[in-house]
């Protein structure tokens, strides 16, 4: 049966159902509550719901209710909840993620209401829940992609990363959005991987460092002088032809490649190690910063970290967002850190949303950080607004 609701608490606990249900309707969301997976399997949902899930459960527990998720490829993301110790949670979390549902938080009960709608709010803000799916829309193709990077609908939002001990402003990341004509503001989520199964993720790339560099150059122009961090995939990194693609490009901006970072996923170099360290030892000796991001979420040995020239660590906002209520979290965190300094680099925080994270980051030694508590992504102008009321 077809229900409009957009998040669906599943525990066999009804009084404890209705309640989380009815805080998230209280704050404006759809929601509904359920006592049997059975009846939830049930329905006819649609696209890009919320389940909250108790993993305790008599007649199909929450393990079991992921693996059929994943059998039935339903499009949903997870709030897992549980009375079970944190390592279960953590386990849990690791399944799902292994079966590529997303998992927005991990919640031990009794949950404090107030907890549970900071959760949300959370999820709120955040764009990649909001944005426009292609499966939404059933109408972005691979042709219209090229076009897109053809036609220039390919645009940039800067994040701003400061220094943590000093508050001095470090850099941004760069993150691509597309502004499609007729479908409005697109997230990377959307499109990224439709350009990687087409081959289009070389062209793509191309272009969003080719706005970075003339963005930095227009910078420039204005005294406004700063390092760009751009994300970087696999398959960009297993390309011999990057790093002299690249240089030219700075070259003809004339643009100090060390005002470019580049930000390359842990388990990305890890997929084609050979070819990786060829890539990532050139574009180091032509002068570009690499960065080793989503530090933690893959399944690399220390050896591999020490093989690889990287100046940066950015820890993943997976264990930020959770290291002051999460032990396990903290511990990773710490280790994140003090590995990255014993090897030279430097280390950056994704996710930071409190003072509270900012402050214990700071004891931990972090150098800087970046996260919706300094500022959300902006266009370029609002930028050089932001940092000059920021002063």
């Amino acid at each position: 049966m077809p229900i409009k609701s957009n998040l669906y608490v599943l525990d066999d606990d009804p009084q404890y159902a209705d309640l989380l249900a009815e805080a998230a309707a209280k704050v404006g969301w759809r929601s509904i509550s359920e006592q049997s997976a059975a009846a939830f399997f049930s329905y006819d949902l649609p696209k890009n719901v919320i389940l909250v899930l108790d993993l305790n459960m008599p007649e199909m527990d929450g393990i079991e209710v992921i693996r059929t998720i994943a059998q039935r490829e339903i499009d949903l993301q997870l709030i897992l909840i549980s009375g079970f110790d944190a390592r279960v949670l953590h386990s849990a979390q690791q399944l799902a993620e292994a079966h590529n549902i997303k998992v927005l938080a991990c919640l031990s009960k009794p949950i404090a209401i107030q907890e549970f709608i900071k959760t949300l709010d959370r999820i709120k803000l955040n764009p990649s829940f909001h944005g426009k799916t292609a499966d939404e829309h059933n109408s972005i193709s691979a042709e219209e992609l090229v076009r897109a990077i053809k036609q220039h609908q390919l645009i940039l939002y800067y994040q701003p990363q400061i220094n943590i001990k000093t508050g001095v402003f470090k850099g941004v990341e760069a993150l691509v959005r597309w502004k499609h004509p007729e479908l409005g503001m697109i997230f990377p989520e959307q499109f990224i991987s439709l350009a990687e199964r087409n081959d289009l993720i070389d062209q793509l790339t191309e272009e969003v460092i080719t706005i970075a560099v003339e963005q930095s150059k227009h910078w420039e122009s204005e005294s406004f002088i700063t390092t760009i961090s751009v994300n970087v995939s696999a398959t960009n990194i297993t390309s011999l032809c990057l790093p002299e693609q690249l240089k030219k490009l700075t070259d003809k901006y004339a643009i100090d490649p060390k005002r470019i970072t580049l930000e390359i996923t842990e388990s990305a170099v890890m997929r084609e190690l050979t070819s990786s360290l060829d890539v990532l030892n050139r574009l180091r000796m032509k002068g570009f910063s690499l960065s080793i991001d989503d530090f933690g979420t893959g399944y690399s040995s220390l050896s591999h970290l020490y093989q690889a020239p990287f100046v940066e660590l950015k820890i993943d906002r997976h264990f930020i967002m959770r290291m002051l209520d999460d032990t396990e979290a903290m511990v990773i965190v710490k280790i994140c850190i003090m590995l990255a300094h014993m090897l030279g680099m430097k280390v950056v925080a994704e996710g930071v949303e409190t003072q509270e994270i900012w402050d214990k980051l700071e004891l931990l030694g972090c150098d800087a950080a970046q996260g919706y508590f300094i500022a959300k992504p902006m266009p370029a102008n609002d930028l050089i607004k932001w940092k000059r009321n920021r002063h």
